[in-house]
């Protein structure tokens, strides 16, 4: 009992939170949910900033090519032995490195840093899908539990009415004490499966405020199904060229065919150029100074780590491509079977909309029977059941009919906000890759990008 209280405190609770909604407030439409899951989601801000953090990549790898500019300031006290004056001596030095040639190498750390970009931007899109197809789930689950919490009621009401019908018959000698026994059981029943709902409906509101970002007042009807694909071939094929996952890895692969030519190139030796000027000052007055060097420098001897560090990125490419192998056929098998439960889901709403037609019938009859004395209330009791049933069972085919849709387009690669068209602005990646793709410094360019670094941390 004190489990039922618990659970139609939270029911009352939640229904009263929605009543008191203003009416603007009353009709959260599926779109709404979308755009809110979008906005709110704190797993994509998270995955953006791990792409802004992958676009900084690119900037270091360009930085490397460029000149190193570094300053000193030293100052020394010295007394010699044969003297007894102190001899301070204050040197400025400006020291520059550049390096010249390395075999192309540090321009492949930059095309490799390019291509970790894009695949991650390919795996924040699978995050988008991940949070939108979360949404949806929310959605339709938390309207299914507010309908099955109706339900739920409306039977107990029936049962309650059935009992009174049983007491009745029984104080006038028409039915035994069995038949009341029987109406007081389910009516037992009726509230174990209320409470249930209800509990399952207060998770469900917990469930739709973190998916969203909000609790869930009352929820408008969802829109008709999205389009998806005609058969199975048609997925396949759809989730082949535009599945995130899959695009992802095969820039992966790339970064990791780079890897393997890097590894080969450590091998090859570098020049480089340093200069280096300085201004002295002591007891004897002003020196100034100026150095170059050209440095050829390269391994000869390493003990076997270079041909170690080649035959490992070797061997993480081959798995690279292994894995994208892998997930070809994964994202294919996921794309058919997605198709295939969607067919499965139409099927079963037709069929739940079929029994609840005939239960309802069945219910009927019964009744109008053992109004006359032909049925029992026992057999009133099971048709109602029946009834019951379907009506559930329906509930549960038309949320899994909207989640598999959905879902089929994530196993197609196309539930973003684009291609649902949801009509807000998305965050683009480019934003922040072309303000540090060249790696910029102090200057107005910089003051730019912290403009931009501010603007995305308010949004």
């Amino acid at each position: 009992m004190a489990v039922f209280a618990l659970a139609r405190t939270l029911y009352v609770a939640a229904l009263a939170v929605i009543l008191t909604l203003p009416a603007s407030l009353k009709a959260e439409t599926l779109t709404d949910a979308l755009i809110s899951a979008y906005k709110h989601s704190n797993l994509l801000e998270q995955n953006r900033a791990l792409l802004r953090a992958a676009d900084e990549d690119v900037a270091t790898a360009v930085a490397a090519l460029r000149p190193i500019i570094n300053y000193s300031l030293s100052s020394g006290i010295s007394r010699p032995q044969v003297a007894t004056a102190r001899n301070v001596t204050t040197t400025a030095a400006i020291d520059l490195s550049l390096l010249l040639f390395d075999f192309g190498s540090s321009k492949l750390n930059t095309q490799v840093a390019k291509e970790t970009v894009l695949a991650t931007r390919h795996a924040l899109i699978s995050v988008e899908q991940q949070v939108l197809l979360n949404a949806v789930s929310a959605f339709m689950s938390f309207r299914s539990a507010v309908e099955a919490v109706s339900l739920a009621e409306s039977n107990n009401r029936l049962i309650i009415q059935e009992l009174r019908a049983a007491k009745d018959r029984f104080e006038v000698g028409e039915t035994t004490r069995t038949d009341v026994a029987l109406a007081e059981s389910r009516l037992a029943a009726s509230r174990a499966n209320l409470a249930a709902t209800q509990g399952q409906l207060a998770a469900a509101r917990e469930a739709y405020k973190f998916a969203i970002g909000h609790y869930p007042g009352a929820l408008a009807p969802p829109p008709g199904l999205p389009s998806t694909a005609m058969s199975a071939a048609s997925a396949r094929g759809v989730a082949l060229k535009r599945h995130p996952n899959i695009l992802e890895l095969q820039h992966q692969v790339t970064v990791a065919e780079m890897n393997t030519e890097r590894a080969k190139l450590a091998m090859r030796p570098t020049l480089s150029l340093s200069a280096r000027s300085a201004l002295s000052n002591n007891t004897t007055g002003y020196q100034d100074s100026a150095s170059a060097t050209l440095s050829l420098t390269g391994p000869i001897y390493r003990g076997g780590a270079l041909s170690a560090g080649y035959r490992k990125a070797f061997a993480a490419a081959e798995a690279t491509r292994a894995s994208l192998h892998q997930t070809v056929a994964q994202i294919s098998q996921n794309a058919a079977n997605a198709w295939a439960e969607l067919q499965v889901a139409r099927a079963q709403v037709q069929a739940t909309d079929q029994q609840i037609r005939a239960a309802t019938v069945a219910f009927r009859g019964v009744r109008e029977e053992a109004n006359v004395g032909s049925r029992t209330t026992l057999d009133v009791l099971d048709a109602e059941q029946e009834l019951l049933d379907a009506r559930n069972a329906k509930l549960t085919a038309q949320t899994n009919e909207y989640i598999a849709a959905y879902a089929l387009l994530a196993a197609m690669g196309l539930l973003t906000v684009e291609h649902l068209g949801l009509g807000i602005t998305t965050y683009d990646p480019a934003t922040y890759y072309d303000k540090v793709k060249n790696a910029p410094v102090l200057s107005k360019q910089g003051a730019k990008l912290d403009r931009v670094l501010k603007s995305l941390q308010k949004k």
